[in-house]
């Protein structure tokens, strides 16, 4: 199938990649010419393993441009809406990119049919958006109208940073909500070999051991729309339920990690998304929550449930500072090491995440901040160069001479690090795991003051 794809961040370039490796003919369109020009040059403007791999394979299936009408809109069997989705300041969803794709697919619309596929994590009723804006913009281009050329669908994305290949490949589901069932059957064709796990697994990439067919969710648009707000809401919720035990379990003098494993083990519980830390970050949590709390208000609805896995997620951030401030008693003047400032491991996406803001906290309160991240520091230099931390490209120059030690974010790297090379360089050896990542009783035993999340 033909298929144009806009959006060329991590959603719409993981999306392109997919489908132009399981065989389908795609163009991606972004209005950043920066970022074309580097995808141009067989290089990926973001942080994501295996993506660039999987660009250099599918390099004659997919190309890339920032002109709609060079994309082939007017040729296209399926467009994919993959934009950004940002937070406004009182918590709805700016669609101001999803209007702009919109006119813009509108203004060139073929004669065909043509399925525009919302991809993007949007607010529910933004398919009927979509819908009155081709329709309107088309109009008037046009003598006639569009008639049965489109039709609208949501398809909402489930991918993870840091393996959103591996998602895009090997989901756990997709989902394809329409009311027309054109819609259903052209994207259940454009899904067929991912559906069917039928097509041969990239070899940097293997398909999981047992994986057979991946179910096909079909519902209306406005439960297909939902559906991602649901999920990801839901997820914040357990990540916000085990950081509340994990602050019970340090007053009572239980360990919430033997707590989560208790729990996990319980089919109808299940062991994922139980970690106690310092709190989720990154682009879809916060968003989706923000988001669903506002699309209830709309409809005089109160979301108690979701507001508190929000609320629990702040104070596990404001808990660094205070847990730090009751082992060291003052913090002016004191040097705090921070690794890690990617929201989660294997990305370089800083969107929303919890270093930045325990960073932030630390700085308010006299202290000096350095920080290491393996990947995404230079992404920090260049969106938060007057922060006031110290970038430190080398981890063990990031510890000399610290007061204490925070592991922000759970990169492998960290657990292989020197760590009683690192005790020698730190002035006091504190150390504050906020991901329960690294190896307690071996840094005990090294002399480290070890403190965890709810241990």
């Amino acid at each position: 199938m033909n298929v144009v794809v806009a959006g060329a961040g991590y959603v719409g370039l993981t999306i392109s990649v997919t489908l132009a490796y399981v065989g389908h003919d795609v163009a991606c369109v972004d209005v950043d010419e920066g970022k074309i020009e580097l995808l141009h040059s067989g290089k990926v403007p973001i942080f994501e393993p295996g993506l660039a791999a999987m660009l250099n394979l599918v390099r004659a299936g997919v190309r890339f441009t920032s002109c709609y009408r060079d994309a082939g809109v007017d040729q296209a069997d399926v467009i994919f809406v993959s934009v950004g989705t940002p937070s406004l300041p009182n918590g709805t969803t700016d669609l101001r990119y999803v209007k702009a794709a919109a006119r813009e697919i509108g203004r060139n619309l073929g004669p065909g049919l043509t399925v525009i596929v919302n991809k993007s994590t949007v607010p529910i009723g933004s398919g009927n958006l979509v819908n009155a804006l081709v329709r309107d913009v088309f109009r008037t281009h046009n003598e006639d109208d569009p008639g049965d050329r489109y039709v609208v669908a949501s398809s909402p994305e489930f991918l993870r940073e840091g393996s959103a290949l591996h998602d895009a490949l090997y989901p756990d589901r997709i989902v394809v909500g329409a009311e027309d069932q054109r819609a259903v059957d052209v994207l259940s064709s454009l899904y067929r070999p991912i559906l069917n796990q039928d097509f041969p697994a990239p070899e940097f990439l293997p398909r999981p051991y047992g994986l057979g067919a991946v179910p096909l969710v079909t519902t209306n648009l406005p439960s297909a729309e939902l559906i991602k707000y649901a999920a990801n809401c839901f997820l914040a919720v357990k990540i916000g339920y085990i950081n509340e035990m994990a602050q019970l379990a340090e007053r009572v003098g239980a360990d919430v990690t033997q707590v989560a494993r208790g729990m996990g083990l319980d089919s109808r519980i299940g062991p994922r998304f139980l970690r106690a830390g310092i709190g989720w970050g990154g682009s879809c949590f916060g968003k989706d929550s923000a988001a669903l709390i506002s699309t209830a208000e709309e409809y005089g609805l109160t979301s108690p449930i979701i507001q508190a896995a929000r609320e629990i997620n702040e104070r596990q951030r404001r808990w660094v500072g205070e847990r730090l401030l009751s082992e060291l008693k003052t913090l002016k003047g004191r040097k705090i090491a921070l690794l890690g400032l990617a929201f989660k491991p294997h990305t370089d996406d800083l969107r929303d995440a919890p270093a930045l803001d325990i960073a932030r906290r630390l700085l308010a309160r006299g202290a000096q901040v350095s920080a290491h991240d393996p990947v995404a520091l230079s992404r920090a230099r260049r969106e938060y160069p007057d922060l006031g931390v110290l970038y430190c490209d080398d981890a063990l120059a990031a510890v000399r001479e610290a007061d204490a030690l925070v592991l922000v974010t759970e990169w492998p790297e960290y657990r292989r690090l020197p760590w009683e090379k690192v005790k020698g360089l730190l002035r006091v050896p504190l150390l504050l795991d906020g991901r329960n990542f690294l190896p307690r009783h071996e840094l005990e035993r090294l002399g480290y003051r070890y403190v965890g999340v709810g241990r």
